[in-house]
């Protein structure tokens, strides 16, 4: 299992933004499910800090797969969450809670992540939260 991804999902369900991004290379490129790819930990930061004030998520049902030669990572798991605040464009949040399949893909160099690639069904969650 690669250690470094176990941290970074660890440190995702503790809150833990700096432990988050001692798990990443300083140009790491973030693949959000909507929207632009974001370059660097500034851009990974402010992610953060978005996604800490509208949504508050834990991650279960974790499974880490590995490449044999450790460049390469996935991982499938169930997000948990609740809608804090509305996030523009997105209904209007109330405290909606919802639970969603969910995988990332990982690239990994020197022990540090490159790159975070993350999907989920949109839909399904704006479904979730709109009922």
């Amino acid at each position: 299992m690669n250690a470094t991804v176990q941290a970074y999902f660890k440190a995702f369900n503790a809150g833990d933004v700096e432990a988050m991004l001692a798990c990443l290379s300083d140009d790491v490129a973030h693949h959000v499910n909507e929207g632009k790819v974001r370059v660097g930990k500034p851009a990974f930061t402010e992610f953060c800090a978005h996604m800490s004030r509208c949504y508050r998520e834990n991650l279960t049902d974790l499974v880490v797969f590995d490449a044999v030669n450790g460049t390469r990572a996935a991982a499938e798991f169930t997000v948990n969450g609740t809608y804090l605040a509305t996030d523009p464009g997105l209904p209007e949040a109330k405290g909606q809670g919802y639970c969603l399949p969910a995988g990332s893909f990982f690239s990994l160099k020197d022990g540090k992540i490159t790159r975070v690639v993350t999907y989920y069904n949109l839909a399904d969650w704006i479904a979730q939260v709109s009922a």
